[in-house]
């Protein structure tokens, strides 16, 4: 019978491939796919025998490290639930999150994390530590003296339907909202990601995003393993530009996956201080965030790879849509592509399917969308309308069938009646050479309902000031579309995960402006 959950797809790999590599810290050691496995097993087995029960959730804060690795497989190994957080969190944002959760057990690094540890006491949660000394022994947990026993597992059987990962939504239009994603919500997803990019055990990664947000999760980690590819965990446990590159040729790596303020970062550096040479990629990945077909052509200059561009997001297990590999059809700079694995249709608000170039809520359904928000059912009600789940994104479909993004729907900048994308804005800005970073966002105004102002960063070493901005935008950009305020800085608000959101930024701005002091009559 064809396996139809992620921890028993993982475990077949963990035979078929037994002797690759299947993980690494980078210049520490490495583990092969038998030794990962062994790994997991046992520490599920301790897990078992400290009292964590099918249905359990188990919160997770760790940098990039193997003990995260292994301790989250362990967890949807037992059936119980792994809620990866952020190290970065206030207390009470852990306290939040591990209420909202409704976690049993919090885990951390050997040594522990003080904001987490808080918000666990203060709701009575147990907590633990996890750490593994050396490749050949296994993770140290500081759960029970009671004896673990390997047999406990033989009774734990995955269920497709077991609810595995559990996230909260990046909450751009009002608080965090629950996703709870089971087995074949992830193994769907691996399975799209592996398909559509043609991973194979010949691959081999470096992994720069965190493992407590879907897109290094899903598509750096379990989709490389679910293909028994290799992946290396940078030794600081996050991404770092000075060692990126060295350990993309150290470990021989053919793609990587990130956001686009990782690329610029990149990219800069490559500018000021490129490689002596770079390895030979198939495909670079870009996703979380809207790439400006600019940064794409320096990449793809950079890089001699293809850069190919996507569309996730937490409730469809991350991917939605991806750019194809050059073999199987272009790579369209502007779009997200292709849908892969799953029907996506563009509904206007009745829910009527748009014909092409027709511009509309984009919506998906198949086996890789979650159920449902928890505890949330006036969320799932206008989530899940009409037979679909609703993105909030909007955009259209071409005629080759790629899907296009013009905004968020609550994003979306209406001035007088006419309805700006800003991500338009942002691909015209960030095509000013002398501009590195650059988002669009609305503000509120007396005459106009909206009107639209700009954040940009300058490359290292250029000059510009806000007025040579309005006169490229007004050369580039019809007139209701040109930014009436141009905000010059050397760094943007973003997410735990490097996402820029247009609401924060346009908060961040907005308020220097309230706050600033303004000079009186003649001063």
């Amino acid at each position: 019978m064809e396996c139809l959950t992620l921890s028993g797809s993982l475990k077949q790999k963990s035979a078929e491939f037994a002797s690759r590599r299947a993980l690494s810290v980078s210049g520490k050691f490495d583990l092969t796919y038998a030794q990962l496995h062994d790994l997991i097993e046992r520490a599920a087995s301790r897990l078992v025998a400290a009292g964590v029960r099918p249905g359990d959730v188990v919160a997770l804060t760790f940098p990039n490290t193997v003990e995260l690795v292994i301790m989250f497989l362990a967890v949807i190994r037992v059936r119980a639930i792994a809620a990866p957080l952020n190290p970065a969190y206030t207390t009470e944002e852990f306290e939040f999150y591990l209420s909202d959760s409704e976690s049993k057990l919090l885990l951390t690094s050997q040594d522990g994390h003080k904001a987490a540890q808080a918000a666990a006491f203060k709701l009575n949660i147990s907590h633990a530590t996890a750490a593994l000394p050396q490749p050949d022994s296994e993770v140290n947990l500081s759960l029970t003296q009671s004896e673990s026993d390997p047999n406990s597992l033989a009774e734990l059987v995955n269920e497709p339907s077991d609810v595995a990962l559990f996230l909260h939504t990046s909450g751009t239009t009002s608080r965090p909202k629950g996703v709870p994603l089971t087995q074949i919500n992830l193994l769907s997803s691996v399975r799209n990601i592996k398909s559509v990019y043609k991973l194979t055990e010949s691959d081999s990664t470096v992994l720069v995003l965190p493992l407590f947000h879907v897109h290094g999760l899903i598509c750096g980690l379990l989709s490389s393993l679910n293909a028994g590819g290799a992946v290396a965990l940078p030794a600081a446990g996050r991404f770092s530009a000075s060692t990126f590159w060295s350990d993309m040729r150290n470990y021989n790596a053919t793609w990587y996956t990130a956001v686009p303020t990782i690329h610029q970062i990149l990219l800069d550096r490559h500018l000021n201080k490129p490689e002596k040479f770079y390895p030979k990629l198939r495909f670079i990945r870009s996703c979380s965030a809207s790439l400006a077909p600019s940064i794409m052509a320096r990449l793809e200059e950079a890089f001699d790879a293809p850069v190919l561009e996507a569309y996730a997001m937490t409730e469809a297990a991350h991917l939605m849509a991806s750019n194809p590999l050059p073999e199987d059809g272009p790579h369209k700079p502007g779009s997200v592509g292709r849908p892969v694995g799953q029907e996506m249709a563009i509904l206007d608000k009745n829910g009527v399917v748009q014909g092409t170039g027709v511009h509309g809520e984009v919506c998906i359904r198949g086996p890789n969308v979650t159920r449902g928000y928890k505890n949330n059912p006036e969320a799932n009600k206008s989530a899940f309308q009409f037979g679909w789940f609703h993105t909030g994104d909007l955009g259209y479909l071409d005629s080759d069938g790629y899907l296009h993004l013009v905004g968020r729907i609550k994003e979306l900048i209406n001035r007088g009646g006419e309805k700006i994308s800003p991500i338009e804005v942002d691909s015209v800005l960030v095509s000013h050479p002398d501009i590195a970073q650059a988002v669009a966002f609305g503000v509120p105004d007396d005459k106009y309902g909206e009107e639209i102002n700009c954040a940009i960063i300058p490359r290292d070493g250029a000059e510009i000031n806000d007025e040579e901005v309005m006169k490229f935008c007004k050369q580039n950009l019809t007139a209701f579309k040109v930014p009436k305020k141009v905000f010059i800085t050397d760094s943007l608000p973003k997410t735990a995960t490097g996402k820029i959101q247009r609401r924060m930024v346009a908060e961040h701005f907005l308020a220097q402006i309230s706050t600033a002091k303004v000079p009186k009559f003649g001063a």
